[in-house]
This record gives C-alpha cells, structure tokens and sequence, in this order.
C-alpha cells in the first residue's frame, strides 16, 4: 500500500482533532514567550483544513493544493504562514499522483522544509518547527511501510523537542526572550510534535 489523498485527509481531520485538545496547551507556551495566539491560530487553521479535507480530490498533489489554499485564507501568523508554503509545494511535487511509496515521503518531507525555510528566513538549530519538521524527514527517509514510517516519525519527533528543550530561541520574537525560552518549549515545535504523534498513532 502508498500514501494516496485518502491518508491525507484523515492525518488533517486527526490533527483538527488534536488540535481542539491541546489549544490551551499551545497558548500557554507560547504566551512565556510571545503574544499567546498561536494555539487558537493553529486550531483555526487546521479547523479549516479539516473542513476541506472532507472530500479529497485522487489526485494527491490536488488535495495538497486545495489545503494549502486554503490555508492562505485562514491564516496571517508567521508560523501559518509557512504551514501554506509547505503545503503548496507538496501540491506542487506531488502533482497528477494517486499514490506515493511511503519511501518517498522523508524527501518530499524535505522539500517542503527546504520551502519553509526560503520563505522564514530561519536556519535549522534556531529552535523552530523547522527543527523536528527535519528531523521526521531525515527518520522516515527510505522507510517501506506505513507502520514503520509512523514509529520512525514520533521517535524523531519527541526527541527533537527533548534536545532543543534546554536550547535558546534564536529566531522570531521568542529570540527576544532567548535566556527565558531555555528550558522551555518552542510551542511551534510543540505543536508540531503533538500533532505527527496525533497523526502517526
């Protein structure tokens, strides 16, 4: 079996789910850092999604774009911002599929951060989504099965928010509490990681 738009659809509607749960969770990180919205942000934003997802085109690269679209439209936070970029290149890379082998999911996985950070203007190691989005990549890189890619996915995502824990914001305006954010989560990588776990288990 191959990614086809029907998992897509149904990792939105898991991560909306998820999403409702953990708002105020995502809040309070992000107000020991910044201006607290971006829990109700993201659950508005995969609100949307989930909306949309709910009778995906075949065409994988088709549902990528529609998401992305509309996310455009739902959105005005940096960090929402580049949930769209990604999701539009991923509509753009998987364009006219109806399936894609699970072991070219870590460099689609990468092209999209690759997009991310042109757009951003973040590096890898600033403490950013950008961080577990990369390390998932990298972990799920040439895994054949579905049930691998999962476990290859949570693994590298938990450890990914555990190592920059003690690690100092360096970028957006958490970089301006940058002593403050150690010990602290991003709560974009927060967010993140609860979501692939909502998506992979």
């Amino acid at each position: 079996m191959a990614l086809t738009a029907r998992h897509v659809a149904a990792a939105v509607q898991r991560a909306a789910r998820r999403m409702r749960e953990i708002e105020t969770t995502i809040t309070q990180a992000d107000a020991a850092l910044g201006d607290g919205d971006t829990g109700l942000m993201l659950r508005r934003l995969l609100d949307r999604l989930a909306a949309t997802s709910e009778a995906p085109s075949p065409d994988i690269g088709e549902t990528f774009h529609r998401l992305g679209m509309t996310g455009a439209g739902a959105t005005g936070s940096t960090l929402g911002t580049l949930i769209v970029v990604a999701l539009l290149h991923l509509g753009k890379a998987t364009k006219g599929r109806v399936e894609i082998p699970w072991r070219e999911v870590g460099p689609l996985l990468n092209g999209a951060t690759q997009a991310m950070m042109a757009r951003g203007k973040a590096a890898l190691g600033d403490k950013t989504v950008l961080d577990p989005l990369d390390a998932v990549a990298k972990a799920v890189t040439g895994k054949e099965s579905e049930g691998e890619l999962r476990t290859a996915a949570v693994a590298a995502a938990r450890a990914t928010l555990l190592a920059f824990r003690d690690r100092p914001c360096k970028t957006g305006r958490a970089r301006m509490f940058a002593v403050k954010s150690v010990g602290l989560d991003d709560p974009g990588q927060l967010a993140f990681v609860e979501l692939v776990s909502a998506v992979c288990e």
